[in-house]
């Protein structure tokens, strides 16, 4: 990070803003080229759980390279300036590396569903 006095360390902090925010932006890597969805998702003991359509090419990229960076943001404003490059934007954001995976078994798939619900609701 470029601007270290900017960086959130503080495990609670980080877990408040994955915890308020509605949709994440999940990269992916498709055969070197990235790829960008935004997501509904439910957050719980360190874990994100994603509402996904049963086929498509997030799962086909998954499938082949699970590694994924997920990005969260809340309090997004822009501010503006005299002059163009006084113009910025202003938030608070948590930046996180996994590894995906695909449930298979209903009842892992109703408990990942059932964690998204009470977040979105």
């Amino acid at each position: 990070m470029r601007r270290n006095e900017s960086e959130i360390t503080d495990r609670a902090a980080i877990e408040a803003i994955t915890q308020e925010t509605k949709v994440c932006r999940m990269g992916l890597c498709d055969r070197g080229t990235p790829y960008v969805v935004l997501l509904n998702f439910g957050y719980r003991d360190g874990k994100v759980y994603m509402h996904s359509a049963v086929e498509g090419r997030k799962l086909d990229i998954i499938r082949k390279n699970p590694d994924v960076c997920l990005v969260f943001e809340v309090d997004m404003k822009k501010k503006s300036g005299p002059e163009a490059c006084s113009f910025t934007t202003k938030y608070r954001s948590v930046t996180a590396w996994g590894k995906a995976s695909i449930p298979e078994e209903p009842e892992e798939k109703a408990f990942g569903m059932n964690i998204l619900m009470r977040h979105c609701t």
